[in-house]
Parts: C-alpha cells; structure tokens; sequence
C-alpha cells in the first residue's frame, strides 16, 4: 500500500510532460496517493485539452529551451517526475531545473546515454541541493534494478546478472517512437566488470517465460537497467534480453498505438525475470505485470513518495537499489500492479 504519511498528503509534485501516454498514468497516480499534481506541458493546447479526473490539477506550461518557464512551472513543488521524450533532449534541462528549485527529480528515461549522464552531471548538485536524482525509474531501468537488487540481496559481490524481459506485444505510443529515432547510440552491457559496447549482431536465445508470455526468442537488448545496476551492484557481467516478438512490434511501423480500456491500461502483459549468480549459487526473482506504461505510473510514484518522507537522507543521484529497501518498494505494488516470487535454485 502507498506510505501517505501526513506528511506527503497533499505535496504538490510536478509531472513534465504531463499529457502524454505515461504522464497522464503518472498524474493519476499521484491523485490517487494524495497529492496535487502540478501539470506541465510544452504548450497551451496540450494542457486545455487535457482530460484530468480532478479539478485540483495545475496546469502549468513550459519549455526545455526556457529555463525562466521551468523554474516557474516547479515553483511550490517537492519533486519533479520527467515523462517527457525523448530525455536526451529534456532530462538535463529539467533535472537542473529542480536542483535550482531544491527539489527530487525522476524520470522514465529507457535511454542508457541519458541515464548515465545524469547520474555523473547531478550527483554533486543533488548532494549540495540535499536532494536525490533518480533517472529511469520506470519499467526499463529502476524495475529491473529493484528485481537485481532483491536477487544479489546480502552477496558481498556478484558474478553475473541477467535480466531477460518478455512482454507478449509491445504497441509504442507516439513517445516511444521518438526517443527511439532520437536514441541511436552504441548500447552497453558488463563484461569483467566494465561498461561495454554490446555485440552486434545482438545475441539471440530461447527463453520460457512464465505465463502469460511463455516460450520466446529473445535477442539482446540492453536498456538503462544496465547502467543503474552496475553503478551499485558491480556484477562482473550484465546482460538484458528482450523478447523478439516485441522488438518486431515496436519497429514495424505500422503497428497500432495502445488500444485500452475503461481505466486507460492495454492488455499488455509482461514478465521480467532477474537472474543472479555468485560463487556458485543462484538466485531468481520473476516478476508479472500488465501494461508497461500504465505499471511505470505506480512504480515511480511508490518512489517518489518515499523520497518525501520526513526520514529519507539520501542526497546525490542514485539507482533505486542503492538507496532504497528494493523488496519492500515491489512489495508495496502487490497485488494490484505486480506479483512476484524469489526463487534460490
């Protein structure tokens, strides 16, 4: 269950971005814990037409290229949450907007040069702003780091990791689409314990997944999971596979955009299962969910609201993992958003 403490009851958090296809997850989301969203968006247009179930949303609009438009959107704001794609063009814009305003900020970003340049260019402005910078905090990127984070659990070092994501279809909304024709850097994986340029072609392999996803082919695909973990959990080896049948939907480009239903959620399933090794033992967690982009809302929301607890200490720009208690963040999404189960072989 959400923490709402008295505390975070009715703190205003900032949403960039916030009519797009995850935005409007994330604004509703923070409706539903108690807050007042303050609603932000690159023009009038978006924020008017806008269909928010609540009145006591504010709307703000501003721009990346107008830093004076940012600072006032953030003004009154605990934290910021950044849905905006693609973050190579807006993350660093709006994460220096928030250590000027003195306030968290996360994003969703899937992209590993995004999420690596943030943690490097906001871990001493976060630590003299006395704030905390998470980057990728939704389903690519802090889901997988809380998974890895509850599979490594007290091994002092770790062999390998691997995190193998099958979704049953994979419809990208107009966002994703963008980030993904803006994203075209080398991807990075973890071999003797450094970041490396991935192997092209990707590696391809046969993996059955838990229902409702079942037996795949998969090919390598790192995203910034990649980054988050290795910045604290030093495996030797980190890899990520993706299902191939998503690969082939999200760059067919005439697959269809989400089609949902009455709550705004697609019949999306995924399963993402994290693999640990250390000294010869193994440990697995496997984790089952609907809809990436309507679960990124709830997660990164789970983690927001635990940064504005009266006890949390932790400035600088981190993973999840490193900063939080990983089980007891997936926990508090049971059973509505998530299930999911460790297993030690």
């Amino acid at each position: 269950m959400p923490l709402n403490t008295e505390k975070t009851l009715g703190k205003r958090v900032a949403v960039y971005g916030a009519t797009g296809h995850t935005g409007l997850f994330v604004v509703e989301e923070l409706l539903r814990r108690g807050f007042v969203p303050i609603a932000i968006a690159r023009s009038e247009e978006a924020l008017t037409s806008a269909r928010f179930s609540d009145p006591k949303v504010i709307r703000r609009r501003a721009t990346v290229d107008d830093a004076e438009s940012l600072d006032r959107a953030l003004a009154g704001a605990a934290a910021v949450i950044n849905c905006a794609g693609a973050f190579l063009d807006t993350a660093s814009a709006v994460a220096a907007a928030a250590m000027r305003a003195g306030i968290h900020y996360l994003d969703v970003t899937a992209e590993q040069p995004n999420a690596l340049a943030t943690l490097d260019d906001f871990d001493a402005p976060a630590r003299k702003a006395g704030v905390a910078v998470i980057p990728a905090m939704g389903f690519y990127g802090g889901f997988a780091d809380l998974l890895a984070t509850v599979a490594v659990g007290e091994w002092d070092d770790v062999d390998g990791i691997e995190v193998l994501i099958g979704l049953d279809s994979w419809h990208p909304p107009r966002g994703t689409r963008l980030t993904g024709e803006r994203n075209t850097a080398r991807r990075l994986v973890v071999e003797n314990g450094q970041l490396v340029p991935v192997n092209l072609p990707p590696a391809e392999k046969v993996w059955s997944f838990a229902e409702p996803v079942g037996r795949q082919a998969t090919l390598e695909i790192p995203f910034s999971e990649v980054i988050l973990i290795s910045s604290h959990l030093k495996p030797s080896s980190l890899h990520t596979h993706l299902s191939a049948n998503a690969l082939r939907d999200v760059r067919d480009a005439a697959t269809p955009a989400p089609v949902v239903d009455a709550t705004g959620r697609s019949t999306q399933h995924f399963v993402v299962e994290v693999v640990a090794t250390a000294g010869g033992r193994t440990r697995r967690v496997i984790a089952k969910g609907r809809d990436i982009y309507a679960f990124s809302a709830p997660l990164i929301c789970e983690v927001a609201e635990r940064l504005l607890r009266p006890d949390f200490a932790h400035a600088g720009a981190h993973a999840p993992g490193a900063i939080l208690d990983a089980h007891d963040v997936l926990s508090a999404l049971r059973p509505d958003h998530l299930t999911f189960e460790v297993f030690n072989d």
